[in-house]
């Protein structure tokens, strides 16, 4: 996605009331910090999307508990050492071998499923291991099941063996003062076969933990087997009142050859957390396409999965949200502008997922680290600094999208809500996203094929229809004509036209961006796969036709009809996403199967294509014949009428087009308004206060 594109998604109102965005009862302007979630797929219940994190860091780091002057590093980690984190819960163990290779083809076959697998080495009898898992689980239940699933998978690789569920029941052969000392009775248990590790504990010293049962009755069993190999060993149930850091090796597949890193894995109660402080240097998560953070992390556990929250001052985090959400190189007014509404919105969020306030996806704003940063943005912050929206002595949710399309969204066209914040205004500003865009030729080839040709491939002749379109040829070979007035290397194209080949001229659009755009052609079960889940009631089988019936105050959609039937959805921002992910609801529909005549008593009708007209064929020069055929409205644009019926949608602007257009308020900039008279045209009856 272009930056220019990247905006506030309406998932931002699936985690609260549609009502609370015009009730600030979060916001929280004394906050000097934030936490902001990584890796969070937030439905009812907090699910992480990785198994693992790989954290390193530029400078001296260290791992331990607390923050600020209370921070108390229990490991010390040097500059460039990469250290692997997970935490302590229900897995599967999928195999154990010493074939590296086995090991690494069932991980590679796992990780393309939802059981994306975790690969460590050890010794076992003196020989070298290799433990393939997969996790982590909610529950003992959800591993249980996990386990049919992941032995399906990964059957070819298995060798005969059979997956099964661990867990985090552990047993305790002691405490050590040091890391050497719990290694040697470490060795002394797996040397008998079973499986033990070193654990880090919070007060510094060290313990060998014993099994990873999924309950305490296997537990007892694990109990029995070792006491029976070891008759001296005294054991006991570990201790998991406090964190502590059980000490693993890591066996990477990059390149096919095993590169073992040291894996921390995170135990002890539910609340248990691990603090990584860089000591002010950056710190890198590998499986965040290798992005650097400021600030700490934490690393916790949430429902049984991975928790990773960075922790940072507000507006450090704001040099990267800002610099994720517009150019640099725009005005610095414009920079300001966001700078307020993004830092307003922020603290309005004030701990909304619980366990982060804010997460680092645009589910709240675009969060991307310090790539993102530049010194522009920078000091448009700090020139900011402190300065929130206040309504009614209260911090605004100020949402924002990437361009309005000409004229912000009434609250009633995005979440069914109202307020005294949010209205629908003007903003002319938001077709500056044109400058410098091509415009492209929509043309009607001879085969009835319609498509877009850019204008620096065409070249007009002294040809038309007789209806009096143009026609056009092209200027080289091979010449793609597109489905939509964009390039879009992952869809095919309509075909192909070589110098001296014709098509009809049926118009010129600007190329599709962030201010107009046209999108489809789809299908009926293209768009009804769409709805599904996102349209209440029941679905045609077939949509015959597709009308906006009702528009709101700014023109964006409120309703649309299938087959002369409403689509109800729970707010009409949801039609974006029902009918095929579109940047907006300020579209129009037109199908390719069929055409609207307006009767003289007023009422509308549908025309198929089969129903036949005395219109010019494809050609231009003969009567339609079956496809292709060519309709004028009394403005004599036109459009082509085929047999079979899709539907394109063509629109403006990107986003739900509620409160600040960024690309409306970089054209403010560019008149010379400053920030405050942007922020107070796009958002109603607002202070701007500096806490």
């Amino acid at each position: 996605m272009n930056r220019w594109m990247r905006y506030i998604v309406l998932g931002a109102a699936v985690f609260m009331s549609t009502g609370s965005l015009y009730n600030p009862a979060y916001g929280d302007t004394s906050q000097d910090s934030i936490r902001v979630a990584l890796f969070a797929d937030l439905g009812s219940t907090y699910k992480s999307t990785v198994p693992a994190v790989t954290l390193k860091s530029d400078g001296d780091w260290s791992a331990g508990e607390g923050t600020g002057e209370d921070y108390r590093a229990w490991v010390h980690l040097s500059s460039g050492q990469s250290v692997r984190f997970s935490v302590d819960g229900f897995r599967v163990k999928v195999m154990e071998t010493g074939d590296y290779q086995a090991a690494a083809a069932a991980a590679k076959v796992l990780q393309g499923t939802s059981d994306k697998p975790i690969l460590f080495t050890d010794s076992k009898n003196g020989r070298k291991v290799y433990q393939l898992y997969t996790g982590m689980y909610a529950s003992a239940a959800a591993a249980q099941t996990a386990v049919t699933r992941v032995g399906a998978s990964a059957a070819a690789q298995l060798g005969g063996q059979t997956p099964t569920a661990v867990g985090n029941f552990h047993l305790s052969a002691g405490t050590f003062a040091d890391e050497q000392e719990a290694g040697r009775v470490r060795d002394d248990i797996q040397s008998a076969g079973f499986d033990a590790y070193t654990v880090l504990l919070s007060r510094g010293d060290y313990a060998v933990w014993v099994g990873e049962a999924v309950s305490a009755s296997q537990l007892a069993g694990i109990r029995k087997a070792v006491t029976g190999a070891l008759p001296d060993m005294i054991l006991s149930e570990a201790d998991l009142s406090e964190p502590a850091l059980i000490i693993r090796q890591d066996a990477g597949t990059e390149g096919g050859n095993a590169k073992g890193v040291r894996h921390y894995v995170l135990s002890g109660p539910d609340n248990g957390k691990v603090m990584i402080h860089g000591d002010g240097a950056a710190i890198q998560v590998a499986e965040r396409s290798q992005r650097t953070y400021r600030g700490d992390f934490e690393i916790s556990k949430q429902s049984g999965q991975l928790a990773l929250v960075n922790e940072l001052p507000v507006d450090q985090y704001l040099y990267s949200v800002v610099g994720a959400e517009v150019y640099a190189s725009w005005p610095k007014e414009a920079l300001k502008a966001q700078a307020v509404a993004a830092r307003s919105y922020a603290l309005f969020q004030s701990n909304k997922f619980k366990i982060a306030d804010v997460v680092d996806t645009t589910l709240s704003q675009a969060y991307n680290g310090i790539a993102s940063e530049n010194e522009k943005v920078s000091d448009a912050v700090d020139a900011t600094s402190g300065e929130v929206l206040m309504n009614g002595g209260e911090v605004v949710e100020a949402v924002f999208s990437a361009n309005a399309g000409g004229t912000t969204a009434d609250p009633s066209e995005v979440w069914n809500g109202g307020g005294s914040v949010f209205a629908s205004v003007d903003s002319p500003g938001d077709e500056s996203a044109q400058e410098g865009s091509k415009m492209w030729y929509h043309v009607l080839l001879d085969n009835g094929k319609t498509g877009y040709v850019r204008e620096d491939n065409v070249k007009e002749i002294e040809d038309t229809t007789q209806a009096g379109l143009a026609k056009m040829t092209v200027t080289s070979d091979s010449t793609n004509v597109r489905p939509i007035p964009q390039i879009q290397s992952d869809v095919a194209v309509v075909a192909q036209m070589n110098p001296g080949d014709k098509a009809v001229v049926l118009g010129k659009v600007p190329e599709s961006g962030s201010y107009a755009w046209v999108r489809g052609p789809f299908t009926s079960d293209q768009l009804l796969k769409s709805m599904q889940g996102k349209i209440t009631g029941t679905l045609p089988e077939e949509i015959q036709h597709l009308d906006v019936t009702e528009r709101g105050p700014s023109g964006r959609v409120m309703e649309v009809e299938a087959n002369g039937k409403p689509l109800d959805v729970k707010y009409p921002d949801m039609y974006r996403s029902a009918m095929g992910s579109l940047p907006s609801t300020k579209f129009d529909i037109s199908g390719t199967g069929s055409y609207t005549v307006l009767g003289a008593d007023g009422e509308t009708s549908h025309i198929s294509g089969a129903a036949g007209a005395e219109l010019i064929s494809g050609s231009g020069e003969s009567a339609w014949s079956g496809s292709g055929m060519v309709v004028m409205n009394g403005s004599h644009e036109a459009r082509v009428i085929d047999k079979e019926q899709r539907f394109i949608f063509t629109g403006q602007g990107n986003g739900h087009g509620l409160g600040l257009s960024q690309w409306g308020a970089k054209g403010m900039a560019d008149e010379g308004y400053d920030y405050k008279e942007i922020l107070q045209h796009y958002y109603q009856n607002v202070s701007i206060v500096k806490e």
